[in-house]
């Protein structure tokens, strides 16, 4: 057990380490540097050359990228040139921002995607399940902002219940965050829910007709003991990496939906940052949610082997 935790922990920082790589490549293939872009077209060599010497564009690629390494082994991720302040104070409340929403989208779409999930495999080919089951395809074949965008003409044009884009700045308190974008929860949950209770639907429907379920069912346990004890717990566990991937995606900014809300995330932050050329910040946010995305699938493949002894047995076979 230890060997296969020790096993993943490695290659996920091996992974990161690769990830690292193709991002400071991908920056390096760009046209023109920030110092041009910064300084524009009638910038003196003179002055290039003192900007670049600041921020150490002036030394090769390779000296670049282990320094960028090490610095952000270091926690610095280094200063952003457009906006001369560190990237991680330029990231710090954007990255809160999208953290409260994708925490207030998972905490009403995960509970709702699995009561529906089950809902939907106990009433198999009736109304209920195809009722579930069409508004998932709805959900999982239209784009995120055609949602958006016909959340904002219903509730906020028509109905005026709700305001159809952030207007309060990236340092507000979350107390003042939190009722401006009920919009953007709604959206986004519909997403992930539409994602996750396919495969709880799925996952019980399997589970009921299995032999152990069967057995109890001859054995007089009581319907509601069969599915809460019994059949959701082995149900729910093909859906932790599921459930990991959306949480992953969440917090990754989805950077149309914030864009539609002009919501004040790290996902708009990105966009911001490749708009103004500004390389050391695209560099962090992608450092830094690339380690989120990997770090939150590590957990979900730990607990997957924590929860699911056959599968500790089969993977140390």
């Amino acid at each position: 057990m230890l060997f296969l935790i020790a096993r993943r922990i490695i290659l996920a920082i091996i992974t990161l380490f690769i990830i690292s790589l193709i991002v400071f490549l991908g920056v390096e293939a760009l046209p023109g540097d920030s110092a041009t872009s910064y300084l524009g077209q009638f910038a003196t060599p003179e002055s290039l050359d003192a900007l670049r010497e600041e921020f150490g564009l002036n030394h090769p690629a390779h000296i670049r990228y282990i320094n960028w390494l090490g610095d952000i082994l270091r926690g610095d991720l280094g200063d952003s040139m457009p906006r001369r302040a560190p990237v991680s104070e330029v990231i710090g409340n954007r990255f809160r921002n999208t953290v409260v929403l994708a925490t207030a989208a998972s905490i009403i779409g995960i509970p709702l995607a699995i009561i529906l999930g089950v809902i939907a495999a106990l009433t198999r080919d009736r109304w209920p399940d195809i009722l579930v089951s069409l508004s998932a395809i709805i959900g999982m074949t239209v784009p995120g902002f055609v949602t958006a965008t016909v959340l904002i003409f219903v509730f906020a044009i028509r109905l005026e219940w709700f305001d159809a884009i952030t207007l309060i700045s990236s340092d507000a308190p979350v107390t003042e965050l939190l009722p401006t974008i009920v919009l953007p929860i709604v959206t986004l949950t519909l997403v992930m829910v539409a994602h996750i209770l396919r495969l709880v639907r799925t996952n019980m429907i399997d589970v009921m007709v299995s032999d152990y379920v069967q057995m109890a069912r001859l054995k007089g346990v009581p319907a509601i003991r069969i599915v809460f004890q019994h059949a959701l717990p082995n149900a729910l566990l093909p859906t932790i990496n599921i459930v990991a991937l959306t949480i992953a995606w969440l917090l990754g900014g989805v950077a149309i939906i914030e864009t539609v809300f002009n919501y004040p995330g790290i996902g708009v932050q990105m966009i911001n940052a490749i708009t103004d050329r500004d390389m050391a910040l695209i560099q962090g946010i992608a450092i830094i949610l690339s380690a989120i995305y990997i770090g939150i699938n590590l957990i979900a493949d730990l607990l997957t082997l924590l929860l699911n002894p056959r599968l500790r047995t089969t993977r140390t076979q």
